[in-house]
């Protein structure tokens, strides 16, 4: 397995662009100087010990060194043994609702991106419990299996929006029903599903679904996001700008509830608990310190535990670069002034 174990460093390649359009600026600057000094076809007297090509010559080396020199501090590294390593925690499923009805501002800046907070710095706390992340509107699909890839499951993550399940709805049964089916059966775990959702379920049967969970050990706690008094849905274009609410069809402006008690009923009928977002709270925390009680269980996974720095291969070419292009000079040598002369450069400034 191949890494870098600082890719950070690797955004200064951005640089390498930079250089190359001032070398070329400098460079059609010094000719028009030279052109205003004296006429073209006294430039081979004036600058006549000058090679242009072993100038563009310099510069591609110390290009190519700098290059070098900036992979090599990023550390690229090979993964050189991979075995089971042993660890213990619980199996948590995330069932986020993208329906249009998450985009409401009756949590700031909408319940979908408070949603999405949440998950995140649970993500960032987790240490050997594997997490998954199911998606459902008007149906259900893994965003990312249980995993202990915390920074896979991140960018998995950032990449959710309303747009990730384009069948309208809330069906929450059906996510129930796939989160259910999507934990490893093989592995005795302590299994919880986390529902986030607004409650406005319109399809599906949640009582089977919860029934189907629990008959299998497996804890449902829900967070109901947005306001019981009702709020509209914002509209947006495709540049992101809100250009109106959501109207039914005969053009009244669509109000979007939170239903608590259907959510208060799947949490008590799932073992677990009922969570009513707020701006100023973090449910999934809350969540997630009541879950430290659960019995943390054994499992192995296969991970990379050894890799060794390949810095090196980068580092001494682009050392010896540097000490060509600081010995090379300038001046014109014999073979560079055939190569000149085949090239036709000396031609063109005696011109």
């Amino acid at each position: 397995m191949f890494r870098f174990a600082h890719p950070e460093y690797l955004h200064a390649l951005y640089l390498i662009p930079v250089l190359v359009l001032i070398f070329w600026y400098l460079g059609t600057k010094r000719k028009k100087a030279l052109e205003n000094f004296a006429e073209r076809k006294l430039h081979h007297v004036i600058i006549s010990s000058f090679s242009s090509f072993k100038d563009k010559i310099k510069f591609g080396l110390l290009t190519f060194a700098i290059l070098l020199l900036i992979v090599a501090a990023a550390n690229p590294q090979i993964g050189t043994r991979i075995q089971q390593v042993k660890q213990s925690g619980i199996d948590v499923y995330i069932c986020l609702d993208v329906s249009l009805s998450m985009e409401a501002q009756d949590i700031k800046p909408s319940r979908l991106e408070k949603a999405k907070y949440e998950i995140g710095n649970l993500i960032n706390k987790l240490r050997g419990d594997r997490i998954g992340l199911i998606v459902f509107a008007g149906d259900a699909f893994v965003q990312f299996p249980l995993t202990t890839d915390y920074s896979a499951a991140n960018l998995f993550l950032n990449a959710v929006d309303v747009s990730s399940v384009p069948q309208p709805g809330t069906a929450i049964g059906s996510a129930l029903n796939l989160a259910t089916r999507s934990f490893d059966t093989k592995k005795n775990t302590e299994k919880v599903i986390v529902v986030i959702t607004d409650g406005e379920d319109h399809e599906g049967d949640i009582n089977k679904a919860v029934t189907n969970a629990t008959d299998k050990g497996i804890k449902i706690y829900t967070i109901g996001l947005g306001s019981t008094d009702g709020v509209p849905i914002p509209v947006y274009n495709d540049s992101g700008h809100q250009v109106g609410f959501k109207k039914d069809k005969q053009g009244n402006t669509v109000l979007t509830k939170l239903d608590i008690s259907t959510l208060q009923q799947i949490a008590s009928a799932g073992g677990g608990k009922f969570f009513h977002g707020q701006n100023n709270q973090d449910e999934l925390d809350l969540i997630y310190k009541d879950l430290s009680s659960l019995q943390k269980t054994e499992y192995g996974v296969k991970k990379v535990t050894d890799y060794e720095d390949r810095f090196y291969y980068f580092l001494a070419p682009a050392i010896i670069l540097l000490l060509i292009e600081f010995f090379m000079t300038e001046r014109k040598s014999p073979l560079f002034s055939k190569l000149n002369k085949k090239l036709g450069l000396e031609e063109e400034s005696k011109k």
